[in-house]
């Protein structure tokens, strides 16, 4: 399970994530909802141990990522957004790479490297060229390289973004399948995904958490059955913000 503890991230004057705190359990599915600025990706980061947090804490299956980050960080399986791969390898070559920095060897790098592309539907593309894949395909290698060492906790910011709606679905489902077993806290701005993939969701704004609740609580909540206008009532727009 992941517990954040007022977790806290300031840039400058700027505070990103204000004294935020959460629980995400095992075998719940939490969607981190917010405009661009709210603070998700940094949030993510900083639960990952990417980044260190100002302020507060965040625990990875009962583990601090602040005081003992080498073991927390075993605990997860974190896309980023925007993840980084290399073009020249093929997808089986890179994600042995991959387990190779997890520490994974002989049998058992094989065996997660084979378990991965079947769970992520790479079979038809293992031994081509990642440069030549489409940004559906470059996704599922990235989210593999996440679950690679069988992790508790999956950590994806936007794993949708940018995929057509054939991949967004496919994404979608693979979430809900994944989140049976695991415990998964995903990044997104498309409303949608709430009911397509979430068992739970916070809206967060200006680094707080503004709503939070199952995607049936949200939508009650909104008055008008809708959970587009509970986001557009608790989030600030942009254009208000400079008036």
């Amino acid at each position: 399970m992941i517990e954040v503890e007022t977790l806290t991230k300031q840039f400058g004057t700027k505070s990103a994530v204000d004294h935020l705190s959460f629980t995400v359990q095992k075998g719940e599915v939490l969607g981190f909802l917010g405009p661009n600025g709210a603070g998700k990706s940094t949030t993510m980061r900083m639960i990952t141990g990417f980044i260190p947090p100002t302020s507060g804490d965040a625990k990875v299956c009962g583990i601090s990522i602040v005081d003992h980050p080498s073991a927390a960080k075993s605990k997860i399986g974190y896309l980023p957004e925007s993840a980084p791969l290399y073009n020249d390898m093929t997808v089986i070559g890179f994600l042995k790479f991959c387990a190779s920095i997890r520490g994974l060897k002989g049998t058992g790098k094989s065996d997660a490297v084979e378990r991965a592309i079947e769970t992520c539907f790479l079979q038809n593309v293992a031994h081509q060229s990642i440069d030549t894949l489409s940004k559906g395909y470059r996704h599922r290698t990235c989210l593999a390289q996440a679950l690679l060492h069988d992790p508790e906790v999956l950590i994806l910011d936007e794993p949708t973004d940018g995929l057509d709606p054939n991949q967004k679905f496919e994404v979608r489902q693979l979430i809900k399948r994944l989140g049976q077993t695991k415990t998964i806290l995903f990044s997104t701005h498309i409303l949608e995904e709430v009911e397509a993939a979430c068992s739970r969701a916070v809206i967060v704004d200006r680094g707080k958490i503004v709503a939070d609740g199952t995607p049936s609580e949200l939508v009650a909540q909104s008055g008008t059955n809708s959970l587009t206008d509970l986001f557009r009532k608790v989030t600030t727009r942009d254009t208000e913000a400079a008036a």
